[in-house]
Order: C-alpha cells, then structure tokens, then sequence
C-alpha cells in the first residue's frame, strides 16, 4: 500500500464551508448552549482533523513531510478570511480560528521538532504572565510548548485556567482542549 492509498482526506474546504453555512443558517447566541455547542463541534472537528494526521503519522501511514503538508493544509482551510455578512457571526467564529491557531502550530512542532521539554502546566503559566507583560508572541510560544506536551499525551487539565482572565491564552488553551479531546477520542464530528 503507498503512502496516498492508507490514508483519506483529512480536511477539505468543503467541509469548512459546509460548517460556515450551517453557522450562517443558524440563530447564534453564545449564551445558548445550542450556539455554543455548535461553535465548539466546529472548532473540535478542526481539531480532530490534526488528531487523524498525527496518527497517521505515529501509524507509519505517512511520513512527515506529509504530515506537515496535510497540517498546513488544515490550517489554511481554518483560518483564511471568512464571509460572513453578520458581525456577531464573524467575531464567532473568528473565536474558534483564534483558539485553533496553536493546535496547528504545537502539531507542526511536534512533526518536525519533537516534544519540548517541560510541563504543560508551567508553560501555560508562562503563557499567561507574557501575555499580562502583552508579549502575545511569547505567549503564543508557550502555549504551542504545552499543546506538543499534550500530544505527546501529558495531561492538559482545563481547570487551570480559572485562575486567569479571559484573554488569548485561555482561548488558545481552548484550543488545546479540543486538541486534547480529538486526540483521545477522534471520532469525527457530524456536520448535521
């Protein structure tokens, strides 16, 4: 079996766009737990999607170079500019693009650099003390340290971020989350 024949299409557009329609049919209120549930299967499809490449990976099913091509391409899918004429909508999902965004780059290093060494809690930590300094590419940093610990399977205990103000770190942790779960358990996430 070639590399291409063992393995699907991890993401595509269309499955982007089809969860975008969905969100613009939708009568969103992050309030609601219908909203924010359908915001979060979003973000964590996105996420489940790096899992299946990353087993594949650890599976022998492709290679690195693969394996960081199919990354960016998830990437790219994710995080390009969206359309969206409702506002709300848009910083919405805007949200779940803001937390995705060290999920890519923690896969990224762990393909190509491997686990770093440290735990997941002091690099949170860290994180947020950066980002109180307003250094957000450090904290960016930090945070993709943790994600390439959870990976590897150290344990991101979500509780931790009760001890910290909203801000990008507690989003990007989110990210981490949803990461930590697709990881455990890559189930796909119906789009319907």
């Amino acid at each position: 079996m070639t590399e291409d024949e063992a393995v699907e299409t991890f993401y595509s557009e269309e499955r982007w766009q089809n969860w975008l329609a969905r969100v613009e049919e939708e009568e969103l209120n992050p309030e609601n737990e219908d909203s924010a549930r359908l915001l979060l299967n979003l973000q964590d499809d996105a996420a489940i999607a790096i899992a299946k490449v990353l087993t594949a990976l650890a599976e022998d099913c492709i290679g690195e170079e693969r394996a960081v091509e199919e990354v960016r391409n998830v990437r790219d899918i994710v995080l390009a500019e969206i359309a969206l004429e409702d506002e709300d909508k848009r910083m919405m999902i805007d949200g779940v693009q803001t937390s995705l965004i060290p999920v890519f780059y923690a896969a990224e290093e762990f393909v190509v650099g491997g686990v770093v060494d440290g735990e997941v809690e002091a690099f949170i930590r860290a994180a947020a003390e950066a980002e109180a300094e307003e250094d957000f590419d450090a904290a960016l940093g930090y945070v993709v340290q943790a994600g390439t610990r959870v990976i590897d399977g150290e344990t991101l205990d979500i509780e931790l971020l009760e001890e910290f103000e909203y801000g990008l770190v507690t989003e990007w942790v989110n990210g981490l989350d949803s990461l930590q779960s697709a990881l455990d358990d890559p189930e796909v996430v119906e789009e319907d």
